[in-house]
């Protein structure tokens, strides 16, 4: 069995408010979860673990990018729909219009904190 069959990665992302940034991925993303230590936070969701670390340089947060594969199409769409429901709560943040097929066989849409990182979702068009 390969080492990494049942490993899991949780990204460290940057961010200029730990606080602010828990309080944002709760209330906009769900994420329910979270562990405040000063310098660097958690949030959670499932089985995702996001890290925050504190860092005042907004280049660096527009710089960096996560990808978070979700189970199937019909999930991602439903999650999708949870975000988008949530309206307002994304400014600062954004959200893309709609979820787009691609090429490559994922369907995708992109999230972007108030920090300027970017979590980019997709789900297999096709499932094995």
């Amino acid at each position: 069995m390969d080492a990494l069959s049942r490993a899991r990665a949780h990204p460290w992302l940057a961010q200029p408010d730990i606080q602010a940034a828990i309080a944002w991925y709760a209330g906009t993303l769900g994420f329910d979860r979270t562990q405040d230590y000063g310098d660097f936070g958690i949030a959670a969701r499932g089985d995702i673990g996001l890290n925050f670390w504190l860092c005042d340089s907004r280049h660096i947060a527009e710089n960096t990018s996560c990808y978070i594969t979700v189970r199937d199409v019909g999930a991602l769409d439903a999650l999708f729909s949870e975000f988008k429901s949530r309206g307002d709560a994304f400014t600062p943040g954004r959200i893309s219009p709609v979820p787009q097929d691609f090429d490559y066989g994922m369907r995708e849409f992109y999230v972007w904190d108030p920090a300027g990182n970017l979590l980019r979702f997709g789900a297999a068009l096709e499932q094995d």
